[in-house]
């Protein structure tokens, strides 16, 4: 009587007998027993484990620093072929329209340049800009100032000579933008405006508008 008094007592009210499960002692055996969770979870071997996370996120982060690195490197160049290319571009341009307008009277050229400037097309703006730099250089030219570029002749022409002397330097240094910024320099409406109109002040005061 005893006997059946003690199976009810362990027993379900199914008529099976209760199972338990024992989480720490699951934890245990993936740390392999006792003796090596205690290893793991002392001080030393929180270090250890601290320490492997460390290195582990060490060679991680260099690989992706080179592999930024390459990218970066790839880009850059790809970049400078790309401003290469503008720069030989825009060259055998004015060079093209050197040829083109040579032996024109300047005052058609000039008008042409306007005709550019006040366009809608952002490359006639630019053209507009690059028409008026090769303007005042064969004026300067023919005015005798001594130099290989542009910029050079402005150099050697005192404020004294050229009342709008800035005016012809902060048009120049639009054109440069151009030819050296490419894609990257945005050219508005409003500077193309005052860059020609700086141009124009220039012309005006050699006599020629």
């Amino acid at each position: 009587m005893e006997n059946e008094l003690i199976a009810t007592t362990t027993s379900g009210s199914s008529g099976v007998p209760s199972v338990g499960f024992d989480v720490f002692s699951a934890i245990l055996n993936i740390f392999g027993g006792s003796e090596r969770a205690a290893e793991i979870l002392s001080f030393g071997g929180i270090l250890g484990v601290l320490s492997i996370i460390w290195s582990t996120f060490a060679i991680f982060s260099y690989i992706v620093s080179i592999l930024i690195l390459g990218l970066y490197v790839y880009a850059s160049v790809r970049k400078k072929m790309y401003e290469d290319l503008h720069n030989d571009s825009l060259r055998n341009m004015e060079q093209l329209y050197d040829q083109h307008i040579r032996g024109i009277n300047k005052n058609s050229r000039l008008s042409n340049v306007l005709s550019h400037s006040e366009s809608d097309n952002p490359n006639d703006w630019k053209l507009a800009i690059i028409e008026a730099d090769i303007i005042l250089d064969e004026i300067l030219k023919q005015r005798g100032y001594a130099g290989n570029s542009l910029g050079e002749r402005l150099k050697s022409v005192s404020p004294q000579q050229l009342n709008s002397l800035n005016d012809a330097w902060e048009a120049h240094k639009i054109r440069n933008r151009i030819a050296h910024d490419g894609a990257d320099f945005i050219l508005t409406k409003r500077v193309v405006e005052d860059t020609i109109n700086a141009y124009r002040r220039v012309f005006t005061e050699f006599g020629v508008s």
